[in-house]
């Protein structure tokens, strides 16, 4: 049976999308455990799903060429050869996340998302709050992304995307692809910060330590004795010095690790021990990939 939306849509493969526009559909079964392990060993959605969804920029405001369009943009542009090969019609009603991986391989977590900072961080806190039901085949989704949509400031959608990519949530573009500049590809191009959504342990990033009402730690384990860890400042106003200890992030204490930038595409110089600290500006973010490197 058929997941489908509100706008009488299916999921649909960008690979098959002009050739028989085959369905991807979600089989509905029963059982508990067996139908949980029956859609895991189905190999869909080993890692977050990536691709695009036309709700959140024209609603049901769509056509076939809309959609002719959007897949030859996604080609055209390389973002389907970055990873983003689902065209999403319309928009879906999903499983909540407690029940939800019995029967699929995602799950919406929160309500829907607008191009707010209030809604993006809104969404992402409800969807931390599932994190122990996410795992490879099955992924806690907090609403498709609004990079590109013009409501928040380059700042706010690198946040918005990286807190997205580090709770190993679907990244789904919400924007029109057919016009997208170069700012917002050069977001959802990052291939660093794609990697950490994509890492093959798919194991959810989570909030980790939370200073004040402003600034916080988030952090997840990946593939390779690495973390991803992101330094978060909510505040409008303050530049703030965030610091991420390794009892935070679960290294152990002796432990010295290299920091890289996965948005400057650099390594930080030397190496460093029992905690990272970085200035933070208002709205933003720094997000690293800790490797471990002996004592």
């Amino acid at each position: 049976m058929a997941e489908i939306n509100r706008c009488g849509a299916a999921l649909l493969p960008l690979a098959v999308a002009l050739i028989g526009c085959s369905l991807l559909v979600a089989g509905a079964v029963t059982g508990g455990g067996s139908a949980r392990r029956l859609l895991v060993d189905n190999w869909l959605a080993r890692t977050p799903q990536m691709g695009w969804n036309s709700w959140n920029h024209f609603g049901c405001d769509i056509n076939e060429t809309v959609i002719r369009s959007t897949v030859d943009a996604l080609v055209s542009s390389g973002l389907a050869n970055a990873g983003y090969t689902y065209v999403n019609l319309g928009r879906g009603y999903m499983d909540v996340a407690t029940w939800g991986g019995s029967y699929g391989n995602s799950w919406r977590t929160t309500g829907d998302i607008n191009d707010t900072w209030a809604s993006i961080l809104n969404n992402i806190d409800q969807n931390d709050a599932y994190a122990k039901y996410a795992k490879p085949g099955g992924w806690n989704d907090p609403d498709m992304l609004e990079v590109g949509n013009g409501g928040l400031t380059h700042d706010e959608y690198i946040v918005h995307f990286s807190l997205w990519a580090i709770a190993k949530a679907p990244l789904i573009i919400g924007c029109d692809v057919t016009g997208i500049s170069k700012e917002t590809l050069g977001i959802l191009f990052n291939p660093e910060v794609i990697a950490i959504n994509q890492d093959r342990f798919g194991i959810q990033g989570r909030r980790v330590r939370k200073y004040d009402d402003e600034i916080e730690v988030w952090a997840g384990r990946l593939s390779g004795h690495r973390k991803a860890v992101l330094l978060l400042n909510r505040g409008a106003t303050s530049r703030r010095s965030i610091t991420a200890t390794w009892a935070d992030v679960a290294l152990r204490r002796d432990m010295a690790a290299e920091a890289r930038d996965v948005w400057k595409h650099e390594t930080l110089p030397g190496r460093f021990a029992g905690r990272l600290t970085a200035e933070v500006g208002p709205h933003s973010c720094k997000l690293f990939i800790l490797t471990t490197v002996g004592r």
